[in-house]
């Protein structure tokens, strides 16, 4: 089955539109390439190509300020700086600034230093990069009067949403970011739910990006698609979301020739930490590795700085919720990756589970693997014994598009902002609990669902928790319990 190479950059959970246009977010059995332990294969940049790095410090004011000046002192200029994680975003035109940054007194503060890419910068110089330009402008049983579209989700019957519909479409007060492409917040059924004050574009490396509209999709529709699916308003028009009542926020993290760099996610993740999140939904990997290897320089320096991020993110009370992947590939028994880098030229390499899928397969965050109508394993769905958490519709999902449209696509793209939205339920319906609190409920809470009556050799484990389901098909009846 072939795929562009656009498709194959966006996402490890990206969606197979089922209509008659291209979308950004295509299943592809192409996403499952790690790095070989022993073998580096990036190239040297050439004098004089812009790329980007992070630089890894000790978490403390001092630390980050003695690395910014070796980052200077090597030619670099500072993009970002997180003295909170101990991170430094630099960019240089110097082919040897991984090892000129550690030279010098300030250099020796210096713990890791990576790549964030195989391919020069294509947004230019920090400070140059285009700014988007603005496009467009309940407790209690309750009657629930449907929207027109709502007969078409048979997703939301499948997590019993509809039953917990009758109880509360969740508050007002609970904000979800939507990491992804952008979300058109003019549409009909997200504009009621939608907070600019919270949305930003991420994608001018890595710095946020407050101009109004920047946080909309220029290129793709996948993002509005899974905010349909989190929070689309239940208003009279359309479908309803999962959680119908929350507030949506975008955080745009995917350029326009859909990649989604470190310095892009960094952002995203310390943005939704800073700015009072309690749910983000990654339907992504970071590219240009499907894989990211810590015995590798760059990837390992990048994969400690994710997940740094990721870390304080979950410490300042925000849950992670991410795509599992598109590859049908066992995340718990990885052996080879042929499609990485995929911002260059993809090689063969072998690899091991010391190589992360991110953010997906970082602690603390919730993976989500896809589920069809008939409540089985998705063709196209990654898999494995204690790497999925849980599972949730993912084929053939209709939901929203730019532009006031609707229509359906298929991914773990579209099963993780199922339980993105569940999550939300469940924070509207207990306030005080945090990532760790919702993460063990959505885990207990899940329908546990056997593995098919057919044998297959992949689905290891029990009706319990197995490599198809984790803990079973998220529940949002359930969520929305006081008490259970």
């Amino acid at each position: 089955m072939s795929r562009s190479s656009r498709t194959r950059r966006l996402s490890a959970g990206l969606a197979v539109a089922a209509l008659a246009f291209t979308t950004a977010g295509a299943a592809t059995a192409a996403q499952a390439a790690p790095f070989a332990p022993s073998t580096s294969t990036t190239a040297a940049a050439e004098p004089g190509v812009l790329m980007n790095y992070v630089v890894n410090t000790k978490a403390t004011k001092p630390h980050v300020k003695k690395v910014e000046k070796a980052v200077k002192a090597a030619g670099g200029t500072v993009v970002s700086s997180y003295d909170q994680l101990g991170v430094v975003i630099a960019q240089s035109t110097n082919p040897d600034f991984r090892t000129d940054v550690r030279k010098g007194r300030d250099g020796r503060e210096v713990q890791s230093v990576g790549a964030t890419r195989t391919a020069a910068v294509s947004e230019g110089p920090v400070g140059t990069a285009k700014k988007a330009a603005a496009k467009g402008l309940n407790a209690g049983e309750a009657t629930v009067v449907p929207d027109p579209d709502e007969t078409k989700q048979w997703d939301m019957v499948q997590i019993k949403a509809d039953q917990a519909h009758k109880i509360t479409d969740g508050s007002k007060r609970v904000l979800v970011g939507v990491t992804d492409s952008g979300v058109d917040d003019t549409h009909p059924d997200l504009k009621p739910n939608f907070d600019a004050k919270n949305s930003v574009n991420c994608t001018g490396n890595g710095v946020p990006d407050r101009t109004v509209g920047g946080w909309r999709p220029t290129t793709s529709s996948h993002g509005t698609h899974v905010a349909g699916t989190i929070a689309a308003a239940r208003n009279g028009v359309g479908i309803v979301g999962v959680a119908p009542g929350v507030k949506i926020a975008s955080v745009k993290v995917v350029n326009d020739d859909g990649f989604i760099y470190p310095e892009y996610a960094i952002c995203g993740f310390v943005w939704a930490a800073e700015h009072h999140m309690d749910v983000t939904n990654h339907s992504y990997y970071i590219d240009p590795w499907q894989f990211w290897c810590d015995d590798d320089g760059d990837q390992g320096a990048v994969q400690e700085a994710v997940r740094r991020a990721m870390n304080y993110q979950t410490k300042k009370g925000v849950l992670s919720v991410a795509a599992a992947g598109n590859s049908n590939y066992d995340l718990s028994n990885k052996t080879t990756d042929t499609s990485s880098p995929n911002d260059s030229t993809a090689v063969t390499r072998d690899i091991d589970n010391k190589c992360l899928d991110i953010p997906t397969e970082l602690p603390g965050v919730i993976t989500v693997a896809s589920t069809t109508q008939a409540g089985v394993k998705s063709s196209f769905s990654n898999f494995g014994l204690r790497s999925i958490d849980v599972a949730a519709p993912g084929s053939s999902i209709l939901s929203t598009l730019p532009g006031g449209g609707y229509g359906t696509m298929s991914g773990t793209s579209m099963a993780s902002p199922h339980v993105a939205g569940v999550a939300a339920l469940m924070k509207s319906a207990h306030p005080w609990w945090g990532p760790r609190d919702l993460e063990k409920a959505l885990q207990r809470q899940a329908d546990d669902t056997a593995c098919p009556t057919t044998p297959d050799a992949r689905c290891t484990g029990t009706t319990a928790k197995n490599a198809f389901y984790g803990e079973g098909i998220a529940d949002a009846l359930d969520a929305v319990k006081r008490f259970w």
